[in-house]
């Protein structure tokens, strides 16, 4: 199957514009940046989480620490199987007890990554705070998970898939709606 771009929803100037807003926002809201953590959810959350970090330096002149909070054992959907002892081991590099975690994700979808990723926090510490960030929200959520910042609400088809394209990754920014297209054989 292959998939075909329904829709471009935001390029790159869009993105950055979007990144610099919920910034401010993480600002407003957390008065005490010394305890504030960025935990990115692999893998484009992790750019987004950078990307967040680096506004926030920009203004304030305070480096937030960042990290990657792997869910890969604590996922219930199937969509990862832990390989050993090793799978699931997180690369937040200070302790999130009594912290304001700032959780980044791309896409809100079913909310069980998200899920997942607070099982993943509590197996860490416990956290003063976890927010939540992300870049994109759909909709279609199977638990009761809200986001705190959101770059743009999507409303999208369970069929349609929202692909957020990161340049550190994928070498351009945007984001497109796509939808699967079936092949038809030749007779």
């Amino acid at each position: 199957m292959t998939k075909k771009v329904k829709a471009s929803v935001m390029d790159a100037v869009k993105i950055k514009r979007v990144i610099s807003r919920m910034a401010t926002e993480i600002l407003e809201r957390n008065r005490d940046l010394k305890n504030l953590v960025i935990a990115g959810i692999p893998t484009r959350g992790i750019v987004i989480a950078k990307r967040i970090a680096k506004v926030i330096k920009d203004l304030e002149k305070t480096e937030i620490p960042v990290g990657v909070i792997d869910i890969a054992r604590f996922r219930d959907d199937g969509a990862a199987s832990p390989a050993g002892p090793a799978a699931g081991k997180s690369k937040i590099r200070l302790a999130v007890d009594k912290k304001d975690v700032i959780l980044v994700d791309d896409v809100l979808f079913t909310g069980r990554t998200i899920r997942a990723a607070m099982e993943a926090l509590f197996d860490l510490g416990r956290p003063k705070s976890i927010q939540l960030l992300v870049l994109i929200d759909r909709g279609h959520r199977e638990l009761p998970i809200r986001a705190d910042y959101v770059g743009k609400v999507l409303p999208t088809s369970r069929r349609e898939v929202v692909r957020v394209d990161m340049k550190e990754i994928d070498e351009r920014d945007d984001v497109l709606i796509t939808e699967p297209v079936a092949l038809r054989r030749k007779r």
